[in-house]
C-alpha cells in the first residue's frame, strides 16, 4: 500500500478535531473582538464621563463604577494624557445624574480584592454633562505603601515612647539615692 489512507474511524476523529478547532478559533476571535467593545449586560442606555488619575494600580477596563455601593456603570477605556496621567472613560447609566462637584475614587472591594471606582456625590444642583470630567479624583492606594506608612508610624511611636521612658527611669534612680 503506497498511498496512506485513513480508516473510517480515524477520518471521523479527524473531522471532529477540525470542527472543534474551528469552533475554538471562532470563539476566541469573538471574545477578543468583543472585549474591546465592552457591552453592558442590561442593554440599557449609557453616557460617558472622564476621570483623570495619577495612578490606577489594579483597575482594569471592564471594572465597575459604583455610587452608594450600587453598580451604575463600567470603565470602558483607559489612556495616558500628555502629562502621563491616566484618563479613564466611564459609562454611566443614563438614569443616574452625577452632581458636578462629585468625586471619583479608586477603591478595593477587600484587602486583596479587585478594584472599582466609587463615586461620592456632591451637593451641587448642577450635573456633569455627557462627556464631562470629574474635577475631584483620588488615586488607588497601593497596599505596600500603606503597610510602609503603618510600620513607619509604629517605629516613630516606639522611639517617642522610648525617649519618654528614659527620663522617668533616671528620675526614679535619683529619688532612691
Amino acid at each position: 500500500m503506497s498511498k496512506e489512507e485513513y480508516s473510517k474511524e480515524e477520518a471521523k476523529y479527524l473531522k471532529i478535531g477540525l470542527y472543534m478547532s474551528a469552533v475554538l478559533i471562532a470563539a476566541a476571535a469573538y471574545f477578543m473582538l468583543g472585549k474591546s467593545d465592552i457591552k453592558h449586560a442590561d442593554g440599557g442606555d449609557y453616557y460617558q464621563l472622564q476621570a483623570r488619575f495619577n495612578r490606577t494600580d489594579g483597575l482594569l477596563v471592564g471594572d465597575l463604577v459604583r455610587l452608594s455601593g450600587m453598580n451604575v456603570g463600567k470603565v470602558v477605556d483607559a489612556k495616558l494624557d500628555d502629562h502621563f496621567k491616566a484618563v479613564l472613560t466611564l459609562d454611566i447609566r443614563e438614569d443616574i445624574e452625577i452632581p458636578d462637584d462629585s468625586s471619583a475614587s479608586i477603591v478595593s472591594s477587600s484587602l486583596l480584592g479587585s478594584k472599582y471606582i466609587e463615586i461620592e456625590p456632591g451637593g451641587s444642583e448642577d450635573f456633569l454633562p455627557a462627556g464631562g470630567e470629574f474635577n475631584y479624583t483620588q488615586d488607588a492606594m497601593v497596599i505596600e505603601e500603606l503597610l510602609d506608612r503603618i510600620v513607619g508610624i509604629g517605629k516613630a511611636n516606639r522611639e517617642k515612647m522610648a525617649k519618654n521612658c528614659r527620663p522617668a527611669e533616671s528620675e526614679a534612680k535619683e529619688d532612691k539615692e
